[in-house]
């Protein structure tokens, strides 16, 4: 019964099975935080980008902030989407193929500088509130680049690094099947 089973689930199954449920988590997410974000506007008018995602915590509170739910699921459909057509890479020319490296690689940098960046402006902001008197980790934010539009800086963090993550993972998959 055992062996059976094991037969007819293959490996591809796994993955397409995660990729969609890590799809339907991320477009959930999504269209929350889009809708509470036009409620908070319609309120206040104003927003603050991602602010949403990291005060909503899920199931209950104390548990993750749907941020780091949507980083992990756009990390892990990532990784499913590669498993799951990376060996298309091989047949693409590769002419084609270093354009695609270079751009990957471009979006590499970029993200693992915004990371860093986004990290150190919020360490910066968390050590000026602890020495004001409080510690306030979830609720700072940055008006780069529009002043009218501030980013919240545990969300930029967070998404920044999902995006170098996924950036030098295509990066390696891409050079790895250059060589092959």
């Amino acid at each position: 019964m055992y062996y059976s089973i094991e037969k007819k689930i293959t490996d591809r199954t796994v993955y397409l099975v995660v990729f969609y449920i890590s799809a339907i988590i991320m477009t959930s997410i999504t269209f929350y935080a889009l809708y509470q974000s036009t409620v908070e506007y319609a309120a206040t008018g104003k927003i603050i980008i991602g602010e949403i995602l990291v005060k909503t915590e899920f199931p209950f509170k104390g548990l993750s902030k749907l941020i780091t739910y949507l980083m992990i699921v756009s990390v892990v459909a990532w990784y499913c989407v590669t498993k799951l057509g990376g060996d298309k890479v091989k047949d693409v020319p590769p002419v084609i193929r270093s354009i695609f490296q270079l751009i990957v690689l471009a979006i590499a940098i970029v993200s693992l500088y915004e990371f860093v960046y986004n990290f150190v402006v919020w360490s910066s902001l968390i050590t000026l509130s602890a020495l004001g008197g409080s510690i306030n980790l979830d609720n700072l934010s940055i008006a780069y680049p529009n002043p009218e539009t501030p980013w919240n800086l545990v969300f930029a963090t967070k998404m920044s690094l999902a995006a170098f993550l996924i950036s030098a993972h295509g990066f390696y998959i891409i050079s790895k099947k250059g060589k092959s």
